[in-house]
């Protein structure tokens, strides 16, 4: 069966790629950047994607691929880095750019009978995040396409089948980006659909089974998707064999603990136990302010309680989570790739180097869309599925600074707000994210004709499909009003509330 092969230079968004290949049905996997040519030609591959990366291609140490990359015969598609990368080696030239393209741009499509544009109108949105460029073009590529900061924004040598893009068509803020790699796939490559989900969950089935034999398993349950459909995937591969457990941290919404309870009753037959641990996590995070520091020490003090939740239930070798890959990628190096870490998050880089517990973690090469699809196939009901994403460490990295009782009271209230309205505005499930933040500064105010010195709320509205990139909603204005008055006058403590208009990139979605 032929694959596409996506060569791994360290982007953010290399699983994005595979991500999208897959939602086209295509089989895919991902590759070192240093994998040799011939590997790849006794894979069968039918095409070669070189991936976006951090490093710049005019750096003595930029990671490179085997050039017999160029000679095994089968398309080969550039995307930003990787785009620089075959403009390199191919005899071009690449140069810092006096004004970088990050977010938005607008593509503009130049070249005529581009197969790769075929079917995708001449003008377009399209996701830039780089700060080269191309300043010579290799020989035997025309320019296909510009921005407006970017004359080469795509090139194309058709008779080798060579092509690249300095924009991302992998990530949903660029419009036609799947029809554009569904070219790549189809009229390039000749690739077959032959991808599915159903597939994976058999394959992931076994697997389970496989390694984990007749041990039992521990799961942290959240009450978010996330740790949801692992246990009902860890559930359906070992039946009573996973014991769930829950963990009041102290970092958790308004009621959460009661409607956590109530949700896994009504959907759930797995066996679901609450741990208490409140003042552990508080006393753990007391007088820290890093955002480092505090995932990390959520880490910790999170495997402590489940090892404590184990000499109750019984001999467990295994700890189940619901890591994604958007986790592993911004906390941690994959295979050795040259990556950027981005933040720890406590299930992932936040973890202590020794635990007594093997890792069990069948979500992580997945994104939070896939993991929805995947919990649909298991048939997790809506209110499970649909629930917005709520970070592992919880109101601790919501909390910007230092973690208080005082501060963790008055976010919740005023996060209980926010949700009320969005769903009252019919808005809750077409947001990726609706939440608040407390800020660790104290503002003027003026309430009842006195002077106030109080507390500042932001609020973070976005919408996005994978947590790789993100942009701010464009909330009813009416709305917002609403939401920061009755924050004003309901939370005692707040005076004042933003809005955060950033966009993912150049911000992540949480402040810490």
């Amino acid at each position: 069966m032929a694959i596409i092969a996506v060569l791994d230079f360290g982007s953010q968004y290399t699983q994005v790629i595979a991500r999208r290949i897959r939602e086209i049905e295509v089989l895919t996997r991902i590759y070192h950047f240093t994998t040799p040519a011939a590997k790849l030609a006794d894979e069968n591959v039918s095409g070669v994607i070189l991936s976006g990366g951090p490093a710049s291609v005019t750096a003595e140490d930029a990671p490179r691929p085997d050039p017999e990359i160029f000679n095994l015969g089968v398309p080969v598609l550039g995307i930003c880095y990787g785009l620089q990368l075959m403009s390199t080696m191919l005899g071009g030239a690449v140069r810092h750019s006096d004004r970088r393209e990050y977010g938005r741009g607008m593509l503009k499509v130049e070249a005529a009978n581009s197969p790769l544009f075929a079917g995708i109108p001449s003008d377009s949105r399209v996701w830039n995040s780089h700060g080269d460029k191309i300043d010579q073009l290799p020989e035997g590529f025309i320019q296909s396409a510009a921005t407006e900061n970017s004359d080469f924004a795509a090139i194309e040598d058709r008779e080798r089948r060579f092509f690249g893009l300095q924009f991302h068509p992998e990530v949903s803020h660029t419009d036609h980006g799947r029809e554009i790699l569904e070219n790549f796939l189809f009229k390039i490559c000749h690739c077959e659909q032959n991808w599915t989900m159903s597939g994976y969950i058999e394959k992931s089935v076994n697997e389970i089974r496989n390694r984990v034999g007749d041990k039992r398993v521990i799961l942290g349950l959240s009450g978010g998707v996330d740790s949801s459909v692992a246990a009902a995937l860890v559930h359906r591969a070992i039946g009573s064999q996973l014991t769930c457990v829950f963990v009041d941290n102290g970092l958790l919404l308004k009621n959460e603990r009661a409607n956590v309870e109530k949700l896994y009753s009504d959907n759930f037959t797995f066996k679901l136990k609450i741990a208490e641990a409140s003042d552990r996590f508080l006393d753990a995070l007391a007088g820290v302010t890093d955002p480092e520091i505090k995932r990390k020490a959520i880490g910790r003090v999170f495997i402590e309680v489940f090892e404590d939740a184990i000499h109750e239930i019984g001999e467990v070798h295994f700890l189940g989570q619901g890591t994604l890959y958007p986790d592993v990628i911004e906390s941690v190096n994959i295979a050795g790739n040259p990556s950027a870490v981005i933040k720890s998050h406590h299930n992932v880089g936040g973890l202590p180097e020794k635990m007594n517990l093997k890792l069990l973690e069948p979500l992580r090469e997945l994104f939070k869309d896939e993991v929805r699809a995947l919990g649909t196939e298991l048939g997790l009901a809506k209110e499970v599925l649909w629930r917005q994403p709520f970070p592992g460490p919880g109101l601790g990295v919501r909390v910007i600074g230092e973690v208080t009782i005082e501060r963790l009271d008055v976010l919740r209230e005023a996060d209980a707000i926010l949700e009320e309205e969005m769903f009252q505005a019919d808005l809750y499930y077409k947001l990726w994210q609706s939440f608040c933040l407390f800020l660790p500064v104290r503002t003027v105010g003026v309430m009842g004709d006195e002077r106030t010195y109080d507390n500042v709320i932001a609020l973070r509205l976005v919408e996005s499909t994978d947590a790789m990139t993100a942009d701010w909603a464009r909330i009813p204005y009416d709305v917002l009003q609403i939401v920061s008055n009755r924050i004003i006058n309901e939370v005692k403590g707040v005076n004042r509330v933003v809005l955060d208009i950033s966009s993912k990139p150049p911000a992540t979605i949480e402040w810490e």
